[in-house]
């Protein structure tokens, strides 16, 4: 065991005693709040490649004032005591500095760090070149294949998401990805849906995600994000390039429309309910795949011997991780 502690080691430490430990973890978010006595303090999240935890550091605290002008996706090295908050680990932070991208010691444990998929960024991105070029319709593959051409690198890096799924690098590829799989093998139980139009508005669903987040290790909001959002943003990248692609305007609309609607509900961040075979099919995929990535990060992430997950915003609960005995 290294001499710094990882997220998971961390939360396999008796609960019950309060143990000493150093370790070099992502500042993924940082808040600024206010106590019931007036007095500032920092709401933190930290993580590494194997999960995160959120802990505070009171304003007249060291670790305040180490942190207070660091910025989020810094590396941050500290030390602490274990420490449990309502059945959530939540350590007692003691002493914090952020540390320099080329550390020696940061250098070494980059690659813990950093979350990334199980599947590597080559393989996933090798499903959407060949969904791409299974695209029949010559000016839908032209317009996928333009904006691919134009964002690709960006592409097979970037987050899906803050916090709720895939939120890692790479994650947009991989929930893209997993979208295209499991579409193509929905497809032939849904003659109605245009395969061209289903995976192309997949492929494309996510897009304006390129502008709304930024930051490498640790993504947050952009201004142009906030003030339009990844779904206004993914349906002028779509737009553009579907009229330079000259694609057909009932195609360009149902394309738009996908991309508009697959947020399910209004409340959600849908512009508009999905109205057409294809749209209806996008949303519920990318539902089922957000979801489902969920589930598969906790059951990746949580330290062995745990029978539930914390609770899941996404999800509303907490997940039972234990296998199904089929004795």
């Amino acid at each position: 065991m290294s001499e710094f502690k990882t997220v998971q080691e961390l939360k396999q430490l008796d609960p019950s005693i309060a143990v000493p430990f150093r370790s070099i973890f992502i500042l993924r978010r940082k808040t600024v709040k206010t106590a019931k006595n007036g007095n500032p303090f920092l709401s933190i999240e930290l993580g590494d490649a194997g999960g995160s935890f959120t802990a505070n550091a009171f304003g007249d605290s060291a670790v305040f004032a180490a942190l207070e002008n660091v910025p989020e996706g810094a590396m941050i090295r500290l030390s602490g005591k274990t420490e449990y908050y309502q059945e959530r680990f939540s350590p007692r932070l003691q002493a914090a500095e952020e540390v320099a991208p080329e550390d020696e010691e940061a250098q070494s444990m980059l690659s813990q760090l950093v979350e990334v998929p199980p599947e590597s960024e080559s393989e996933l991105w090798a499903h959407i070149e060949d969904a791409i070029a299974a695209i029949k319709h010559p000016q839908l593959h032209d317009t996928v294949q333009r904006v691919m051409d134009e964002v690709g690198a960006q592409f097979r890096t970037s987050t899906a998401a803050i916090s709720m799924h895939h939120a890692y690098r790479h994650g947009l590829l991989e929930h893209t990805t997993h979208m295209v799989r499991a579409a193509r093998a929905l497809l032939p139980l849904y003659p109605q849906v245009d395969a061209d139009l289903a995976i192309a508005g997949i492929i494309l669903h996510d897009i304006g995600k390129l502008e709304e987040y930024e930051g490498d290790f640790a993504a947050k909001v952009s201004r142009i994000g906030t003030l339009q959002g990844h779904v206004v943003l993914g349906f002028r990248t779509a737009r553009k390039a579907a009229l330079q692609s000259k694609l057909n305007a009932d195609l360009t609309e149902r394309l738009e429309h996908i991309i508009l609607s697959h947020q399910g509900e209004k409340e959600w961040g849908a512009a508009a309910m999905a109205a057409t075979p294809e749209a209806v099919f996008v949303s519920m995929v990318d539902n089922l795949d957000a979801k489902m990535g969920m589930v598969q990060r906790v059951l990746r992430n949580t330290p062995e011997g745990e029978e539930f997950s914390e609770y899941l915003m996404g999800l509303k609960t907490r997940v039972l991780l234990t296998p199904p005995d089929k004795s």
